[in-house]
């Protein structure tokens, strides 16, 4: 038997089959006892930590929202200031929906018309890449690399773009990474005519 110090912590564990199962059977069929069966937790471990399931699917999506904006982050922190840093988010994104397909399927297909909680922290994770989108395109209208727009608009815009070429490459595969930044990129750079 594992010894508690090599364990997970239990909320993790139960993130960790949450996902599994979600992942395999999808929202509305995954049952309770399947997530505490997975995560070798008790049922009681998952009410304490997330009140019922849809606290637990919520979780699941602010874990992964978070990790796609540590990422973007991280990317833009090694950049000059500028649009070089919209490129470098973008690629980060990217490779982390790549390198976690099922959680990406999860967030962006499967919470898709699970009903208005669902929908409202959809659009939550949504308005918040927007603002970052946003962060990073006034800051290249400020110094002279794109002409001045309504850039609270435009975020939104181009998170439109990227969400639905994302679906489409999370769920078929197709295109390619490299084929999605070679075309979205230049459309996004164009879209704020980037000088």
């Amino acid at each position: 038997m594992d010894s508690p110090e090599k364990r997970p912590p239990t909320r993790e564990r139960i993130l960790d089959a949450a996902l599994n199962i979600f992942s395999a059977k999808g929202f509305h069929d995954t049952k309770l006892d399947e997530i505490v069966a997975e995560g070798s937790v008790s049922k009681g471990s998952i009410y304490f930590h997330f009140p019922n399931k849809e606290k637990l699917f919520i979780a699941l999506v602010d874990q992964f929202a978070d990790l796609i904006e540590r990422r973007a982050k991280e990317a833009i922190a090694q950049e000059a200031p500028g649009m070089q840093r919209v490129r470098a988010a973008l690629e980060a994104v990217l490779e982390t929906f790549g390198k976690y397909r099922r959680p990406a399927k999860l967030l962006l297909v499967q919470a898709v018309g699970l009903g208005s909680v669902f929908e409202r922290k959809r659009l939550e994770v949504n308005d918040r890449f927007a603002q970052l989108i946003q962060i990073y395109l006034d800051e290249a209208i400020a110094d002279g690399s794109i002409a001045p727009v309504n850039s609270h608009i435009v975020a939104h815009a181009w998170m439109g773009a990227i969400y639905n070429v994302v679906i489409q490459w999370v769920y078929t595969g197709e295109p390619s990474q490299e084929d999605i930044m070679d075309a979205l990129l230049p459309l996004l750079l164009k879209s704020v005519d980037y000088r």
